[in-house]
């Protein structure tokens, strides 16, 4: 009987030490270093805008995430590449992609449909169309257009903002992401903050 309470003892200590340890200790350890290393990513990488609709002041506002991709008509800003998602484009709670496979007949109208609008809105464009502006991700919710795709739209931008292009390709170039170490990723551009600096600029 000694014995059993013993071992009982000893598993109810061991339980109750991994519980404190791994249960608090460590989350808490983690949280707090996280929150001091890479306090913006860990708060969602959120966008924050110090004025209104109106352009008053009136405290921090966030507009949005550098994860997650917003939605874009004007022809003076960038375009996002399409989102699959519902009901609502860019939705962070239905995140997915169209599951569409390349020879399914719905996904190539739409393709067709998203190649005549980019057309429609920049008549004189010749140039192929990229095929990150016509196909969403996987994600539904990708942030970033290649290089490419922004080149490819920087002539409608800038004849709507009544700009020079050249000014509009120098703010691609920098504001561009680079593959990690060279080699991991495509080279992007960030189509919020793309917008962003081109409506400072205005």
């Amino acid at each position: 009987m000694h014995a059993l309470l013993a071992h009982c003892r000893t598993a109810l200590t061991v339980f109750l030490l991994l519980s404190v340890i791994t249960g608090l200790a460590y989350p808490l350890v983690v949280t707090l270093a996280a929150q001091s290393l890479f306090a913006s990513q860990t708060r969602g990488s959120l966008i924050h805008d110090r004025a209104d609709d109106e352009g008053n002041v009136s405290g921090e506002t966030v507009i949005g995430s550098s994860l997650i991709g917003q939605p874009f008509a004007s022809p003076g800003h960038f375009w996002s590449r399409p989102s699959a998602t519902a009901p609502m484009p860019y939705n962070g709670s239905a995140s997915g992609g169209s599951n569409l496979g390349a020879n399914n007949p719905q996904l190539l109208d739409a393709v067709r449909a998203r190649i005549a609008a980019l057309r429609a809105a920049d008549p004189d464009n010749r140039a192929p169309v990229p095929v990150d502006l016509v196909t969403a991700s996987a994600s539904g919710l990708d942030p970033d257009i290649s290089l490419a795709a922004a080149v490819y739209q920087s002539a409608r931008v800038a004849r709507a903002r009544g700009i020079d292009i050249t000014a509009v390709q120098t703010l691609i170039e920098q504001l561009a992401q680079r593959p990690w170490l060279g080699i991991v990723g495509e080279p992007r551009v960030n189509v919020v903050a793309l917008n962003r600096a081109l409506d400072a600029a205005r």
